[in-house]
């Protein structure tokens, strides 16, 4: 006998969730929308050939492909060994992807500078773990054809009034730019060769540590040379070493607000002058922004961290991650997306763009965020004619109230306790020929 369960990584939703998780879509749609974004949908399926073209990072091996149609069981048999002569079609694994080819697609119908909603499910084929899933809902915002700092503090602007509107107020932007993890790495001495395996371990400091970092990056740097190297001196690991001095460098305990100085002191001497001044250009407007927002602070609510990576390979340029202080893991994220647009295009078009984390964001929203108008169980004995309840039912929805009928059972306690689970605040009993009925709060 088949199971009943959803399939490994995936969830059904009950009544009482959907209606929570609608409720957080509806203010994060909201705020985008006065914000100045466009909501548009992309299709779930794009082609394998588009999903695997080495833009997607790590998530192209977590890809769902669908078996191409018309493949009898030679066909399968002889094509076995080649991924991409069994799939012709794949599931999105997330919305970036499918918003560059929209984007090339539909150029000509959207205005220079486009400002995208993008809100869907996406499909990873994750191991399964808690708060992991293989099917989840990603919110996406992106800015296509505007390369100045401009369009950076507008998403953030946008995000961080998104998530006060929640009830998440006091999140912080932390922000780096991939330049600058770039110009780093190469000051050390750090190859371009070297340089991917080396933002893994990098990405990893918040977990183990400037020891951990630095012993797991000086044995790959040990690992990588040949053993024939021995024979002539020891083994060059000097751009780890540099690196490590530069995690235990003397730091006063001076705080430096978001800006320059700030940004100057968090990376080595001689940082360009460019990227400091883009990342200071991104603090400035954000500020400007927040101060007319009514959020009651004229404050820069970012964080320059010199050692922010995020993973997806198709960053060029700023990336950011949302963060609040009632939890230790990230609410969202995005970045500088310039080279992926020309992939589909064929000419270069600049884009950056911010997703908030909606199941993590609906898990920290809390009951009071979700207050909305009265819902009604109008619970009825089996004698009431239904011309009765579907007046009484009618009469209060036209007043605003969400209804539901209910009839009588002997454990009256129970039936209102699930009507409280789903969402509903009061209930009121019918008697047959009853003109005016008397609502009560559920708690």
């Amino acid at each position: 006998m088949a199971t009943v369960n959803p399939p490994r990584g995936m969830r059904d939703i009950l009544p009482a969730d959907k209606a929570r998780r609608e409720r957080v879509l509806a203010v994060i749609r909201e705020r985008y929308l006065a914000h100045g974004f466009d909501e548009i949908e992309t299709p779930v399926l794009e082609e394998y050939s588009r999903l695997h073209a080495g833009i997607g990072g790590d998530n192209e091996k977590l890809a769902y492909n669908v078996l191409r149609r018309g493949l009898d069981a030679d066909a399968i048999r002889d094509a076995a060994a080649d991924p991409a002569a069994l799939s012709d079609l794949g599931l999105r694994y997330d919305l970036t992807v499918p918003l560059a080819r929209f984007y090339a697609s539909n150029r000509g119908q959207l205005p220079t500078v486009f400002r995208s909603i993008q809100i869907g499910a996406v499909w990873r084929a994750e191991r399964p773990q808690k708060g992991r899933y293989r099917q989840f809902v990603q919110c996406d915002i992106d800015i296509m054809g505007d390369d100045s700092a401009r369009a950076e503090a507008e998403l953030m602007v946008a995000s961080l009034d998104t998530v006060d509107a929640l009830g998440l107020d006091g999140a912080t932007v932390r922000i780096n730019d991939r330049r600058a993890l770039d110009w780093m790495l190469d000051s050390f001495g750090f190859t371009a060769e070297e340089r991917p395996g080396v933002l893994i371990t990098i990405d990893k400091l918040d977990k183990i540590g400037p020891d951990g970092v630095a012993a797991e990056l000086r044995d790959r740097a040990l690992r990588a040379i040949p053993e024939s190297v021995d024979e002539q001196g020891p083994r060059d690991t000097h751009a780890v070493d540099a690196f490590e001095a530069f995690l235990r460098r003397p730091r006063t305990m001076e705080f430096h607000a978001y800006g320059e100085r700030q940004i100057r002191a968090a990376l080595p001497d001689g940082a360009p002058d460019e990227i400091v001044e883009h990342l200071v250009g991104i603090g400035q407007a954000v500020a400007a922004g927040r101060a007319s927002t009514g959020s009651g602070t004229a404050d820069i609510p970012l964080v320059f961290d010199p050692f922010l990576v995020r993973g997806m390979g198709y960053y060029t340029g700023t990336i950011f991650e949302l963060a609040h202080p009632s939890v230790d893991y990230s609410l969202g994220g995005g970045g500088r997306y310039d080279g992926m647009i020309g992939r589909f295009l064929g000419q270069q078009v600049p884009a950056v763009g911010f997703s908030l984390g909606f199941e993590r964001l609906v898990d920290l929203v809390t009951a009071g965020a979700d207050a909305e108008g009265q819902a009604v169980v109008l619970v009825h004995d089996a004698e009431v004619p239904v011309v009765e309840l579907v007046a009484h039912k009618t009469a209060l929805i036209a007043a605003g109230a969400r209804v539901r009928l209910e009839r009588r059972t002997k454990n009256l306690k129970a039936l209102l306790e699930r009507a409280a689970a789903d969402g509903y605040t009061a209930f009121a009993t019918v008697p047959a020929g009853a003109s005016d009925l008397e609502i009560k709060p559920l708690s």
